[in-house]
């Protein structure tokens, strides 16, 4: 992350991928699986799948795990993800919300896990990493009663993902603690089941899918079950393309009871709104993937964030949540980006780049008018967790 100077190349640094990693063949979300090494959780090499075994288009309700022996030491890297909207807030068809998102390659969560006989936690000094503590026991009591192990280990941070800031940064950390813990004590471990158990995902499968598959993902939203929004559409990211990521850290997004209660308190969103949501989801942001035709995807995802910013305005403070980001993505259009909005409840900013050059040129000068907020480039990446 970069004040007043141009990000050094795409994430340079920050990911333990190297450029070829997002490159591998297109997933068959009905037949990934997470694999185990040598008994763990979501390893994964350049270019394979880390998925869920799923019977039918992105169900979940397949996944198999096998136990294996346990380990003393597992290290979990998992992605932030954006998410770029709510494809049906009506829900007049039998299911809510939907969702549509991208895993990303950074920023992202390191956690190392040796196995002891007390758990404690311990981090590195970089920012935000203390703050953390306290999830991470929360998470490894709760893991451990779903589980059936004991509550132990000496867990380490080494790198956090901002926490609400827009980037799931909770269901990337349970699931984590959870996976370690798991592969410590040679348990089975399915991730859609204990976010289930935490009720992460309540509303949007996107987190739970870049943990498990990473990669463009949409979700066909929640029903009167108890089940995970199943994931309907799971696409690789354009390796060329670039994630151009807004930082204001002086504010946070809404979440927790705050956002309980936007939920309860907000209209009914239109029905025409939403089926025209849908319509652009299916007819343009998904082919424009396939195709690589950034300005198309671009236009298609900036059109949702309008309607769907518009919507959540009133609990948020206006169509972001924060008016330094506003301010930094007004100059983004101005710039003729096609491609930009606020992910979840922000405060964080994206602007979508068709190579690293523009995102470079774009972040220096969005650095000189904006010193207040930190930029930081990033790629879509299309593997899920890795645990090894």
């Amino acid at each position: 992350m970069h004040r007043g100077r141009s990000h050094p190349g795409a994430g340079a640094g920050k990911s333990p991928e190297s450029p070829a990693s997002h490159q591998g063949r297109r997933p068959d979300i009905r037949r990934s699986r997470v694999a185990h090494p040598a008994g763990g959780v979501g390893q994964s090499g350049p270019g394979d799948d880390a998925g869920t075994e799923a019977s039918g288009a992105g169900s979940e309700a397949g996944l198999a795990h096998e136990t294996g022996p346990a380990r003393a030491r597992v290290r979990v890297r998992a992605p932030a993800r954006l998410h770029f909207g709510f494809l049906d807030l009506h829900g007049g068809l039998g299911r809510r919300f939907g969702s549509i998102g991208l895993g990303l390659d950074a920023p992202g969560l390191d956690l190392t896990a040796t196995r002891a006989d007390t758990l404690t936690v311990t981090g590195t000094e970089a920012p935000g990493i203390a703050a953390e503590y306290e999830r991470v026991r929360a998470y490894a009591a709760l893991a451990a009663r779903h589980l059936g192990v004991p509550e132990a280990g000496d867990f380490h941070l080494a790198e956090a993902i901002p926490a609400h800031a827009g980037f799931g940064s909770g269901t990337q950390l349970a699931l984590s603690v959870a996976a370690a813990l798991a592969a410590l004590h040679g348990a089975p471990f399915v991730p859609s089941a204990f976010a289930d158990a935490l009720d992460r995902g309540n509303r949007s499968g996107v987190g739970l899918a870049a943990f498990v598959t990473g990669g463009l993902i949409v979700d066909g939203g929640r029903d009167d079950s108890d089940a995970p929004p199943p994931v309907i559409a799971r696409l690789p990211f354009p390796e060329s393309w670039r994630v151009v990521l807004i930082l204001d850290a002086g504010r946070t997004g809404v979440h927790g009871a705050e956002e309980r209660r936007a939920f309860r308190e907000l209209p009914r969103f239109p029905a025409p709104e939403a089926a025209e949501i849908c319509r652009t989801v299916l007819m343009q942001v998904l082919p424009a993937v396939v195709t690589e035709d950034l300005a198309r995807f671009g236009a298609g995802i900036t059109g949702i964030q309008r309607r769907i910013g518009d919507y959540f305005a009133p609990h948020q403070g206006g169509r972001y949540a924060s008016a330094a980001v506003a301010a930094a993505l007004a100059d983004v259009e101005a710039a003729g980006i096609a491609g930009y909005g606020q992910s979840s409840w922000g405060p964080t900013g994206f602007a979508l780049t068709r190579d690293a050059a523009e995102a470079e040129a774009l972040v220096g000068s969005l650095c000189a008018r904006h010193p207040g907020l930190t930029f930081r480039i990033a790629r879509g990446r299309n593997r899920g967790a890795e645990v090894d």
